[in-house]
């Protein structure tokens, strides 16, 4: 009788079991049929207006005192005033750089991303950091902003007055994940330097490179970025004094890299640099990119914005004071347009082909 007993509670506890199952089962079900339509309801929202649903859309810079950031500013600032025309809400966040921004953008981190024109043409072309990883075919571009000078800070109390005066130096070449790493690296190696053993390199981001000669902890640092940039006006304008040096003799660099081109940089706009006369430089393009994975309605909404209120972009930021909209759709793109920017392009007369 007590062997009855025992195997009845056996079946009841093994039907309690199967019991718990079952629910776990049908809630499991429930949950991935919720999170289907969720993702349904994320990728259509910005071409279904009416359905009242926003497309949540992200956006990544750089360092909070750079121009990219104020281009992802911008961005959000003109496109969420219209929400209700084009049901996406824009934020946008401070990230490491071109590198970074690119990879997220790829990975789906992002959605969209603020980048060098050299980052974009080797990100696509598998080139750079992406060399072993291969072409990134999903990269896309949406369109250019405003040139940035490849700027060489050093401090007026030491001896740097060309490039070949940096050897031995220590100079600030930007962290790992920032496009100023790559041009750093693409000038002195085109004027035959190693960065590795002909200077003492140091990797930080911008703030701890203008810290750190202000403090004289280093005696010059490269920053690629829009002029002006308050990071500049901060650097030039320290108890420590400081000069812009010249980057030149970059013919070959120019002819074989197509994303670069000669620049200068103004000093009226930094009046305590010790500069009198314009500095010549090389410069790239800042870019906005994306992936195949956003959709076309998304993309043509931020191209729309972009250019419909570009009066009103300009006048956010003296960086962007001169982009012109035919510039801004040929400059610096390497990657295949976006479908849904080469659509409002279009309908705009900005591209006949």
């Amino acid at each position: 009788m007590g062997g009855g007993e025992t195997a009845k509670t056996r079946i009841r506890r093994l039907g309690a079991f199967i019991a718990v199952v079952a629910v776990l089962v049908v809630l499991l079900l429930l949950w991935q049929t919720l999170r289907r339509r969720s993702a349904d309801a994320v990728s259509t929202a910005g071409s279904d207006r009416t359905t009242g649903d926003l497309a949540f859309v992200s956006i990544g810079t750089g360092a909070v005192t750079g121009v990219y950031y104020q281009v992802g500013g911008a961005i959000m600032k003109l496109v969420n005033a219209k929400q209700a025309e084009y049901s996406l809400n824009v934020t946008f966040k401070a990230t490491e750089g071109s590198v970074y921004n690119i990879d997220a953008v790829l990975n789906g981190d992002l959605d969209f991303g603020v980048v060098q024109s050299d980052r974009q043409y080797q990100a696509y072309n598998g080139l750079s950091e992406w060399a072993e990883r291969g072409m990134q075919m999903e990269l896309r571009a949406v369109c250019s902003f405003y040139p940035e000078a490849v700027t060489l800070v050093a401090g007026a109390d030491t001896d740097i007055r060309a490039l070949e005066n940096l050897k031995g130096k220590r100079v600030g070449i930007g962290d790992p994940e920032s496009g100023l790493r790559g041009n750093a690296l693409d000038v002195l190696s085109t004027f035959g330097m190693d960065w590795q053993t002909d200077i003492q390199a140091q990797g930080m981001e911008i703030l701890q490179s203008i810290k750190a000669l202000q403090d004289g902890q280093i005696d010059a640092f490269f920053y690629t970025v829009g002029h002006p940039a308050v990071v500049i006006t901060e650097a030039t304008s320290g108890t420590r004094k400081a000069r812009f040096v010249p980057i030149t003799g970059m013919d070959n660099l120019i002819r074989t890299s197509p994303y670069y081109a000669a620049a200068k940089i103004p000093v009226k706009l930094y009046p305590k640099v010790e500069n009198t006369e314009d500095v010549p430089t090389i410069g790239v393009m800042t870019t906005l990119v994306t992936s195949t994975r956003v959709p076309d309605q998304v993309v043509y909404c931020i191209a729309k914005e972009i250019f419909q209120s570009l009066p009103e972009f300009k006048a956010m930021h003296p960086a962007f004071a001169d982009m012109v909209p035919q510039e801004m759709v040929r400059h610096g793109l390497s990657a295949p347009l976006h479908v849904g920017a080469q659509r409002y392009f279009r309908e705009a007369g900005l591209l006949t082909d």
